[in-house]
């Protein structure tokens, strides 16, 4: 039994329908292996982009201090902010917190009119 020679059968020239073929083959590896590059590509940089620009986040546990007599009302979420109603000594206070980094972003006193 004869037993090809793969070296002899690699310096053969292609018929020109396989060298076209071939060809193609190539060019259409050549687009996928550059269209994964990209894509990966843009998978790191929405990973990186993620990480460097993220925002403060919340830490773990915050403690926030009422006046002494002071009771929670009631508590609403609305956007990114954080409202918690207050009655200090018969009078009502709204003290907002970012979501986020649960920071205070304002306060809000009633008094009654003179």
């Amino acid at each position: 039994m004869a037993k090809s020679n793969p070296s002899a059968d690699d310096k053969a020239p292609l018929d020109p329908a396989a060298a076209r073929i071939v060809a193609k083959v190539r060019w259409l590896m050549l687009i996928s292996g550059a269209t994964t590059l990209v894509a990966i590509a843009a998978v790191f940089g929405v990973i990186g982009y993620r990480v460097f620009k993220a925002e403060g986040s919340a830490p773990a546990e915050v403690t926030a201090l009422l006046p002494k007599g002071a009771r929670v009302v009631a508590t609403a979420i609305a956007e990114d902010r954080i409202m918690v109603t207050i009655d200090v000594g018969g009078t009502i206070e709204i003290r907002i917190f970012d979501a986020k980094t649960l920071n205070p972003a304002g306060r809000l006193k009633f008094a009654t009119e003179p």
